[in-house]
């Protein structure tokens, strides 16, 4: 069992590894730049020479900050990130909780808190402002989220997504309920905190948001909780709402995650009261 999930993380930690360099490609493809190219073929290292930058560089313990919150946070947001891929009953993974739609329910709630514990123990007004707007933005869409999670629930008969796949062999989720799946992309989107909805980090806005005193392999830890995130979400995705066989199943995955990217770099920064609307 351990073995199982270690592979799982260790497959997952690569296949997040290499989206990021695929949304770099893909950023510079639509701005009309070339994007990494320098660090091995066609810039296919540039992963790794990120992740030893992060990691082996020097990070700064601030004298004002509540060190301890502040220096688990970024671990607890890295652990619900992975923790949450143990529902899918992946082939190599030896064990996957069995009502695994409420379980994905009740901890893509806790994802919050990291952002909170973060804002909070940094001791700054522009961090502990991006955490405030996390509890507002998660509040704005989970009834939403909710709701429509369970739709195929009760199509399916079950909280197994094993068995939510299997019921849409004959009939796919997706074509019945087309609005529903907008409006859940939607909701996505806001739930991994991506442009248009990246309220909680906001640039402009907020410096850099609730991570703006982390750096080094503390703030790595955040930015790889981020894209498993949306792997994770582009996986449930394709799962409640397509089901095709496991052969299809990462193309579709690949698919919806370069929906992402494609939004990025299409739309701008939404407004935050218009988001707040949402309830």
């Amino acid at each position: 069992m351990v073995l199982s999930l270690l592979m799982t993380f260790i497959f997952i930690l690569l296949g997040m590894a290499f989206f990021t360099l695929c949304e770099r490609k893909l950023l510079a493809g639509f701005q009309l730049r070339k994007g990494p190219n320098k660090v091995g073929f066609i810039g296919l290292l540039q992963p790794f020479a990120d992740a030893g930058k992060l990691f082996t560089k020097e990070y700064i313990i601030l004298v004002l900050n509540n060190w301890f919150v502040c220096f688990l946070a970024p671990f607890f947001i890295m652990f619900i990130a992975l923790f949450r891929w143990t529902i899918y009953p992946i082939f190599f993974n030896y064990y996957y909780v069995e009502f695994s739609i409420l379980f994905f329910m009740c901890v893509s709630r806790l994802n919050v808190y990291g952002v909170i514990i973060a804002g909070w123990g940094s001791n700054s007004k522009y961090a502990l402002l991006g955490g405030v707007r996390a509890i507002a933005q998660t509040i704005s869409y989970e009834i939403r989220f909710s709701f429509i999670l369970l739709i195929p629930v009760f199509l399916s008969k079950s909280f197994r997504i094993l068995l939510i796949c299997k019921s849409q062999h004959y009939r796919v989720y997706l074509i019945s309920f087309l609005a529903g799946f907008f409006i859940w992309f939607t909701i996505v989107l806001a739930e991994t905190n991506r442009a248009p909805f990246d309220f909680v980090e906001g640039e402009s806005e907020l410096v850099s948001g609730f991570n703006v005193e982390y750096g080094g392999y503390i703030f790595a830890l955040i930015f790889m909780a981020e894209y498993i995130n949306i792997l994770f979400m582009s996986v449930i995705t394709v799962s409640i709402f397509i089901g095709l066989p496991c052969i299809i199943l990462p193309f579709l995955v690949l698919l919806v995650s370069y929906a992402f990217i494609w939004i990025r770099a299409s739309f701008p920064r939404y407004r935050y009261d218009l988001l707040m609307k949402l309830t």
